[in-house]
């Protein structure tokens, strides 16, 4: 358990230890990897959550890749989706008659990744595969079919593993559920 030095406000508690994230991921990459056999591929890392995510599948990923970064909010400080999805950083390599494989840290209401794919579709990728690291079926608003989910986890709200509540938890090797105290 981890407990915030700030006023002891909120408590962490482990849902998805390292070792676990581990061999999901390498599982995930084994899959990618097959499904994109003779292709190349351009990840699309979403920032900042899926940083630590996309460079742990990266590294498991066989086939010819290229990696770029794309920013968007939805959140702000808050623990919601506003449904509003801001680009806050474009990529810097086009997604042209590319294989595109999105590496979100979690779905939940669906409209980021619902964005990117209608975005990329009209940015003419050859392909667009989705993949998360979490997946929260519960929330979804926006229906959105995904390629690849590393686990589908109940309507809590869960820091680590690049995951963070108003910027902080993000350094934590695992995954969490936030509990707040008061």
């Amino acid at each position: 358990m981890y407990e915030s030095g700030e006023n002891m406000s909120e408590s962490i508690k482990v849902l998805l230890p390292e070792e676990e994230l581990d061999k999901r991921i390498r599982e995930l990459g084994a899959q990618i990897s097959e499904d994109f056999a003779g292709e190349e591929v351009l990840m699309v890392c979403i920032l900042k959550g899926a940083s630590f995510f996309a460079c742990e599948l990266a590294k498991r990923i066989t086939v010819p890749m290229s990696i770029d970064f794309m920013a968007t909010s939805s959140y702000g400080a808050g623990t919601v989706s506003s449904g509003e999805v801001k680009i806050k950083k474009d990529l810097d390599l086009s997604v042209e008659g590319k294989n595109v494989l999105i590496v979100e840290d979690i779905i939940d209401s669906g409209h980021t990744l619902h964005f990117l794919s209608e975005l990329f579709s009209t940015r003419h990728a050859k392909s667009i595969k989705l993949c998360a690291m979490l997946d929260k079926p519960e929330r979804r608003e926006v229906d959105v079919t995904m390629d690849y989910v590393g686990f589908t986890i109940p309507d809590a709200f869960v820091v680590g593993y690049g995951l963070d509540y108003d910027q902080k938890y993000r350094n934590l090797p695992y995954i969490g559920v936030v509990e707040l105290n008061g």
